[in-house]
């Protein structure tokens, strides 16, 4: 015989649970489903494009160091890596799909597979990042593996960014950094968009009993809003049952109700601090010229150092040449201001005349290959020798 479990109290003899109900197109508004890919969000891509075009807009110079000072080399392999380093690729696109693959789809890292015959430089072929891998080999090395084949890292060009803190031969990139805003921002475009079509913000409710066989199905329902609701005439007045229904009035949500501009301005900031850009490159605020040179020294020269580092360490063998590109015309100055300083370097003996006229992108003219300077810029110790105070100035 079993015993009857005692009851102390009263319980209740059927269990509750309670559940939100919402339409299936408010809920495709209110909650954005699926894979982000970071290089669809609009706020992300003007990013990163803002500092691919950049760094791509800067001619790659060949340097050699010489006791007189580091000149620029003009030969073949320079002008292969400046003007075509890709067959199939100016360096302008090539060094715009490397930045992006380094940014976004590589993860912080991209294989350049250098091809050359008999000890010379022919082609730089990209390596698409989903056909990349790598694997350590021993406590300190790796190996490169594209495609199934494995290669040593001194066979091919590994650009990194932001090295892993357990391997650092790794790039980590800023996929996970920017995963989260990016959703946030794809949520609100959603919303907007939502908004925008006012699928889901009714100016009245009419509330029905919905324990009556009447209003319990949804062709109940709409056979009430055919019959006492939808009109035929705008301003028609509608003529509904007093006792069967209650109408009221409400005021509509909208976009400042969400704050929604105040959010979406917030993840903007977030991402211009994460790729490194100003926050007006992104739409927010206006531009500023000392936060832009700032950007230019920040973000895009540590950049194009490593890009140079890694050329100059897998494409030359002499220790005295070295690769550098040319970022004086990335920086915000107007005109006068270049003339000013060309100006100051120019009666100075520093500069020559065209390459002042170089410098504010004037073509050279014969006469101007010397340097000059004026007469009071002379040592401190031939003052005395001055025309004007020997007198021979008129001779």
């Amino acid at each position: 015989m079993s015993k009857r479990r005692q009851k102390t109290r009263a319980e209740p003899t059927q269990k509750r649970s309670a559940a939100f109900l919402c339409a299936p197109d408010m809920w495709d508004t209110l909650c954005a489903q699926g894979y982000t890919n970071l290089a669809h969000n609009p706020e992300i891509a003007a990013g990163v494009d803002t500092i691919a075009r950049l760094i791509a807009s800067m001619t790659i110079h060949l340097m050699e160091n010489t006791d007189a000072g580091d000149i620029r080399v003009r030969d073949e392999l320079a002008r292969k890596v400046d003007v075509e380093p890709c067959s199939t690729m100016t360096r302008s696109t090539f060094i715009q799909w490397l930045v992006r693959t380094l940014i976004l789809d590589g993860n912080g890292n991209c294989i350049v597979y250098p091809v050359t015959r008999r000890g010379y430089l022919r082609d730089l072929r990209p390596i698409p990042s989903s056909l990349v891998s790598f694997t350590p080999d021993g406590d300190w090395g790796y190996k490169v593996l594209i495609g199934g084949a494995q290669y040593d890292p001194d066979d091919v060009l590994h650009f990194v960014l932001n090295p892993d803190s357990y391997y650092p031969w790794k790039g980590t990139g800023y996929r996970v950094s920017l995963a989260d805003v990016a959703n946030n921002l794809k949520q609100a475009a959603k919303t907007e968009r939502g908004f925008m079509e006012s699928k889901w913000k009714p100016s009245l409710i009419v509330k029905v009993d919905a324990l009556t066989d009447e209003f319990s199905s949804p062709a109940g329902r709409q056979k009430l809003l055919d019959s006492y609701v939808n009109t035929a005439q705008a301003g028609e007045p509608w003529l509904i049952p007093a006792d069967q229904f209650s109408v009221e009035q409400v005021k509509p949500l909208s976009l400042s109700d969400l704050a929604l501009a105040d959010m979406v301005t917030l993840d903007k900031r977030t991402v211009a601090s994460i790729l490194g850009v100003p926050p007006f490159v992104l739409g927010v605020g206006d531009f500023q010229r000392d936060a832009w040179n700032n950007f230019i020294n920040s973000t895009i020269m540590p950049l194009a150092k490593a890009i140079e580092q890694e050329l100059t360490k897998k494409l030359l063998y002499s220790p005295s040449r070295y690769f550098r590109f040319n970022s004086r015309s990335l920086y915000n100055y107007d005109l006068q201001e270049l003339a000013a300083v060309a100006d100051d370097q120019f009666v100075r003996g520093i500069m020559t005349g065209n390459e002042v006229r170089d410098w504010i992108g004037l073509s050279p003219v014969d006469g101007l290959n010397e340097l000059v300077i004026l007469e009071n810029y002379i040592p401190r110790g031939m003052i005395g020798d001055q025309s004007k105070l020997t007198g021979n100035g008129g001779e």
